[in-house]
């Protein structure tokens, strides 16, 4: 017996009323008979002409992109960027609304997810509800952030750097990108082609001169002479084991933070907004009130942005124990560090490395997840730490919801939540929250 062939709807197009914005940038709307979609390129309460980009007949929901605007919202602008929009660049998804409206649309996010995943109103996770720009984060009306001190080009069959398209391998070539930050639009990335490279990562370090370009080759291809606008180190990533090694140059860029010099080698994390290094430090500090001779925890420490920031605080007779998988992560935190003698960097997964160590009880724990969260097995065993108080960095709401709730059923409260705006024009978002045990009754 053959299996009947699914239609496609992609292509399809629907005339919409646009509902509310969902975890992920999209807003959600229904067709007439009742299908799901998850709209790109629209705003709450607008009319558009929607077509589908993703489903099938028997979808649970269908894709689509606002195609056409039939009546648009009051927070609703022209994208500044050519390359914004229905089948282009999948980057910068929220250009089309107004930079307080995208804050606004990230709180509505944050405050769904809370009360879906963790059963927390703004109030009771001591959060007002609004999302702010990084520290000292201000431009004049109408001006674009360049902010992305980090761009990843993918490079197209004929050597033009781009950025792929949403949810795609394809590549919309570009001559510019207006969130770039200048060291990276400096080194002339798109003015040039790239024959033989399957994609091309432009770093400019906000806290040195530093100017980083790794290269991923296409198999079998020869790296190119690289001649840009600016002196820069060049990496390659090795199509066989995936390692990044030196062509010439440091292997490293300098970033700085909270007053101190970070090494972080070719690959490796560092925020990507120029201020949000300092801004999350300062809320994370600010949240936590180290006391001198304490011992903390920097979980998923990277390049020990946070364990630094806590040996400054804690003192000589303070401790900090930081945990990293990344092996070069760990050899950079190592040696931003070394001068601290009561700051160790164990490497490891957290659910595996934190067991092993026999620590029983701690004061502060950071912790600053990937992308999924902590989880709940790792979630249980920080909260039996007794930990005074706890700071959760998280880029993703849904994760972070997910894992408030379960602190909150292993006997922590959420005490403030701030959330920041460190990546404009898109729907991510960063939040900062700070939990502490729940009062037992005497």
């Amino acid at each position: 017996m053959q299996n009947t062939p699914v239609a496609s709807l992609v292509g399809e197009e629907y005339e919409v009323e646009v509902g509310p914005v969902a975890h992920g940038g999209h807003c959600i709307a229904r067709t007439e008979e009742g299908r799901v979609l998850f709209v790109r390129h629209a705003l709450p309460g607008e009319r558009v002409r929607a077509r589908v980009t993703e489903g099938e007949e028997t979808s649970r929901f269908l894709r689509a992109d606002a195609v056409e605007i039939l009546d648009a919202s009051k927070d609703r602008i022209a994208a500044p960027c050519p390359f914004a929009g229905p089948g282009k660049c999948g980057g910068c998804d929220w250009q089309h609304a107004k930079p307080g409206a995208q804050r606004r649309l990230k709180g509505e996010v944050i405050a769904e997810q809370l009360q879906r995943l963790a059963g927390l109103t703004p109030e009771e996770a001591g959060w007002d509800g609004t999302v702010v720009p990084a520290e000292g984060d201000k431009l004049p009306a109408g001006e674009v952030p360049q902010w992305r001190t980090r761009v990843q080009y993918a490079v197209d069959a004929e050597g033009h750097a781009g950025l792929r398209k949403h949810r795609s391998h394809d590549v919309e070539v570009i001559d510019h990108c207006m969130i770039a930050a200048p060291g990276v639009t400096e080194l002339g990335i798109e003015s040039r082609g790239w024959e033989g490279m399957a994609s091309i990562e432009a770093i400019a370090a906000t806290g040195s001169q530093d100017r980083q370009v790794i290269l991923t080759p296409r198999p079998g291809a020869r790296l190119p002479i690289v001649e840009l606008d600016k002196p820069v180190s060049v990496m390659r990533v090795d199509e066989k084991d995936g390692g990044v090694h030196r062509v010439h140059g440091r292997p490293f860029v300098r970033e700085r933070s909270d007053d101190r010099t970070y090494r972080v080698g070719s690959g490796g994390f560092w925020q990507v907004h120029p201020k949000a290094a300092d801004t999350l430090v300062r809320a994370v500090m600010q949240g936590l009130l180290p006391r001198k001779g304490e011992m903390a925890l920097d979980l998923y420490c990277g390049v020990g942005l946070f364990a630094g920031a806590l040996a400054d605080r804690l003192g000589d007779a303070g401790a900090v124990l930081g945990i990293e998988s990344g092996k070069r992560a760990v050899e950079d935190a190592r040696h931003n560090l070394a001068d601290y003698p009561r700051v160790r960097i164990e490497q490891g997964k957290v659910e595996s490395v934190l067991p092993r160590t026999g620590i029983t009880d701690v004061d502060l724990i950071v912790l600053d997840p990937p992308r999924a969260g902590a989880g709940k097995q790792t979630v249980q065993h920080l909260a039996g730490l007794g930990a005074r108080r706890i700071a959760y960095v998280a880029c993703d709401p849904a994760a972070l919801a997910r894992d408030l709730g379960y602190f909150r059923t292993n006997g922590y409260r959420v005490r403030t939540l701030r959330a920041f705006d460190l990546f404009p024009m898109t729907h991510h978002v960063e939040c900062v929250a700070i939990l502490e045990p729940v009062k037992k009754d005497a």
